[in-house]
């Protein structure tokens, strides 16, 4: 579950890069309304995101702290990388 997870973040984390850097721009400077799929594509991800972050916080038994930093990493661009390498070192930690 721990490994959805971390794939799911890292496919979130670039579905946002990707509606910022490339879809807003290109609606904003070449009329191009790219932002009409990247959009919703990345809702759908986002809230995907937060119920699988509940799922993993039950079952992980996170802290409080933990699971407000991996929220607060889903709105930041580049957020979810800080994140996903956090919960590999913890994860190999464990073994």
């Amino acid at each position: 579950m721990i490994n959805t997870f971390r794939i799911l973040s890292i496919i979130e984390g670039l579905s946002l890069i990707v509606l910022v850097l490339i879809a807003m721009p290109a609606k904003y400077q070449l009329g191009m309304d790219l932002v009409r799929f990247a959009g919703p594509i990345h809702g759908y991800l986002w809230l995907a995101y937060i119920a699988l972050l509940e799922i993993v916080r039950r079952k992980e038994k996170w802290s409080s702290s933990i699971s407000n930093l991996a929220f607060i990493t889903s709105v930041l661009p580049f957020g979810c990388f800080f994140l996903e390498r956090r919960i590999r070192k913890q994860s190999l930690s464990k073994i």
